[in-house]
């Protein structure tokens, strides 16, 4: 396609298709880079502010350069965007394209190495995003996960957690990290399979519980160590 040359005039037309492949473009080439590259900023802003930057920068910089051009540009990236975002939030598959499921990169105090390599970040990262959270020991650590935003979120076994007036005169319980049955009206089946159960036990808890609940009306749904549902519904 000739719009992908350099030319001395474009029409309308091909202003915005040359947007819509830049943007696609640059979506996949940042999600090929990885959750550290983008840090702290989303995926899909990540691509905005880069494509941005660089459309406005030539014309602004170079007299010969008209802004019709790069005015279509920024407004059909925005339209991209705009659009990329509604469908994020609609759409559970789009949705992972652009915030990935976050990592577990320790369990029970131990390191999964194989998930660090997923994650593009090496032991030394690992070690010194511990240290910035005061935790010096990973057998401390029941839980770690690397987030689509590019942080570690930790969570403490119960030995080593902070006393709080309620705990004070409780017996000392492993840390349970609650299991996510439900989401959005959606079972999700793997998690099931791993605390051994199956969709006809689910929905006679849930119905035990929950009276005249349906599975249209479930936002999230966990359960806990002692086998208890915990529904939050739409409002």
């Amino acid at each position: 396609m000739h719009f992908f040359a350099s030319q001395e005039h474009l029409t309308v037309a091909e202003w915005v298709l040359r947007a819509i492949v830049g943007f696609t473009f640059f979506v996949v080439i940042a999600r090929i880079m990885g959750q550290r590259t983008i840090s702290q900023v989303g995926l899909l802003d990540f691509v905005i502010v880069l494509l941005i930057g660089n459309i406005i920068a030539h014309p602004l910089s170079d007299e010969e350069l008209g802004l019709t051009g790069s005015m279509i540009t920024m407004t059909v990236i925005l339209i991209v965007y705009l659009v990329g975002v509604l469908l994020s939030l609609r759409f559970k598959r789009v949705r992972k394209w652009f915030i990935p499921t976050p990592i577990p990169l320790i369990e029970d105090g131990k390191v999964l190495y194989k998930n660090l390599n997923k994650a593009r970040i090496s032991i030394d990262v690992l070690l010194s995003e511990l240290r910035m959270k005061n935790i010096e020991d990973i057998q401390k650590v029941a839980l770690a996960f690397w987030e689509p935003g590019g942080s570690i979120s930790t969570f403490l076994k119960s030995e080593h957690q902070p006393l709080t007036p309620s705990s004070i005169q409780t017996p000392l319980q492993p840390f349970y990290y609650p299991k996510t049955l439900i989401k959005e009206r959606k079972i999700i089946y793997e998690e099931l399979e791993q605390i051994g159960k199956n969709e006809d036990w689910l929905l006679k808890k849930i119905a035990m519980s929950y009276k005249n609940v349906t599975m249209n009306e479930i936002l999230l749904g966990t359960i806990d160590e002692n086998e208890k549902i915990t529904l939050f519904l739409y409002h």
